[in-house]
């Protein structure tokens, strides 16, 4: 039996982060990872080969809408689905080699299996053909990641009725598809496919798309979308579906009415939301308690209810975000090693990689209001940039909100090109606790998407420069 200092069981952002920082502090480190490849869903289908599809298909986007535009002449204008699916798997395959070169590099021990607990000190790890081992630790950081909520009244079979893996691997542009759920998955893959030419419904239940994000951030990429092609449902419900061969008919109901009424197409997209992936691990035996929604209990310190045990990531309350779990492991590994980390969950930024792109961190304005904080906003639309109007990115706006009293900047919310990569000032100087004042005063250049954030800074007192 091998003995470790720690070992992580999943090979996602989390744990390979966790893996990595626990053996940069001198513990011997070792990660049990079920699949054949390290990475995790983010890296083999989740964010890393969406991202590379978004990317692909944006180009072909711009080739067959505002090409022309620029002066670049095209002829015989086509997709090549297979060469494009190749290019994101190729993708998929470099960034997981480079994970399992960093394992390499960091001398940790990749067990490929699927670890049970025994009890609180042992793993048992089953390999792909039934072969039992047994391995113990001093501590165990649960990264296992979490997996698409997939409900059997959906009818999920993989062909017609699909979730975001079998999404990444179709090999012939759809006429047509349904999405459920108007979530960050869900309208992500749905561009992709309508940029390419597939008619696009979504079916959201709630009344808006990005329910958990600012309402002006949802209007912003709701008006993008429909120029698109993209058609939405809101407050409406799929009860079912129908599949054959060929296509599937989906089952809508519309919310609080008796309307009922049913949608033939190519493909319907399951994305819903995604759940904690806690099942088989034995976490009964080693004394880990789980909350009413299948999340793994945790501390502050992201210890469970086994105090050599610890769980980070999906499989905890918070974000389902791979930068929420590479942070959360970095902070386990260095509290293991008597060191004090930080990390503060109400300023890890969210983004949706949408064209515009969707980037926000902190408090949105709904949520400020509820909670009777005096606010003042401030908002600067891409369309008055010289930077937008020049690379005809115009869609989108920068949203900053303050506390009426002392000006810290509490959000800001972002729809537009590079939003993913802007955020990051406003991270920066929320950690800081900056003000709005303190934002505008920065000297931004010119000319650049970024000047909307200065703008939107000036704009909460009433400054904004150019509008």
């Amino acid at each position: 039996m091998q003995n470790f200092d720690v070992v992580v069981i999943g090979a996602g952002p989390g744990g390979y982060v966790a893996a990595i920082r626990c053996a940069q502090l001198g513990m011997n480190t070792a990660i049990v990872e079920k699949r054949a490849t390290l990475g995790g869903t983010c890296l083999n289908v989740g964010c890393i080969p969406s991202k590379a599809l978004l990317d692909s298909s944006e180009h072909y986007y711009n080739a067959s809408h505002t090409f022309k535009e620029h002066g670049i002449k095209l002829e015989k204008l086509a997709v090549d689905m297979p060469q494009m699916i190749k290019r994101k798997q190729e993708v998929v395959d470099v960034t997981c080699s480079g994970v399992e070169f960093l394992m390499k590099k960091n001398k940790i021990e990749v067990i490929t299996g699927m670890g049970a607990f025994i009890d609180a000190t042992t793993l048992e790890v089953t390999d792909a053909n039934g072969k039992k081992s047994k391995v113990q630790a001093k501590h165990y950081i649960i990264a296992t990641g979490s997996k698409p909520n997939l409900p059997a009244s959906f009818g999920y079979d993989k062909k017609r009725v699909i979730c975001s893996t079998e999404a990444l691997e179709i090999k012939k542009v759809p006429k047509s598809m349904v999405v459920v759920g108007g979530g960050v998955i869900g309208l992500e893959l749905g561009s992709v496919y309508a940029r390419l030419g597939t008619e696009v419904t979504v079916v959201e239940y709630g009344d808006r798309i990005l329910p958990s994000m600012d309402k002006d951030c949802s209007k912003e990429l709701t008006r993008s979308l429909k120029k698109l092609g993209m058609k939405f449902h809101f407050k409406h419900a799929v009860v079912g579906t129908k599949a054959t061969s060929r296509s599937v008919t989906v089952n809508v109901e519309k919310r609080e009415s008796d309307e009922k009424f049913d949608i033939k197409t190519d493909y319907c997209l399951i994305a819903i939301g995604r759940i904690p992936y806690t099942e088989n691990l034995g976490l009964d035996k080693a004394g880990v308690k789980m909350d009413d929604r299948g999340r793994i209990d945790v501390d502050n310190h992201f210890r469970t209810s086994a105090a050599n045990i610890y769980a980070i990531g999906d499989v905890v309350k918070g974000m389902m975000l791979a930068h929420k779990a590479e942070e959360e492991g970095v902070f386990v590994a260095e509290m293991l090693a008597g060191q004090k980390p930080h990390i503060d969950h109400n300023l890890i930024p969210g983004v949706v990689y949408t064209w515009p792109e969707v980037a926000a961190v902190g408090k949105t304005e709904e949520e400020l209001k509820e909670a009777g904080i005096a606010i003042k906003v401030g908002k600067f639309p891409f369309k008055a940039l010289g930077r937008s109007r020049a690379s005809m990115d115009t869609e989108g706006m920068v949203k900053v909100i303050s506390d009426a009293t002392t000006d810290e900047i509490l959000g800001v919310h972002m729809v537009g090109a590079r939003t993913a990569d802007m955020i990051m000032e406003a991270v920066a100087l929320m950690e800081f606790r900056a003000s709005a004042e303190d934002m505008a005063r920065i000297c931004h250049p010119h000319p650049t998407y970024t000047e909307a954030t200065k703008e939107a800074a000036l704009a909460v007192h009433g400054r904004a420069l150019h509008i």
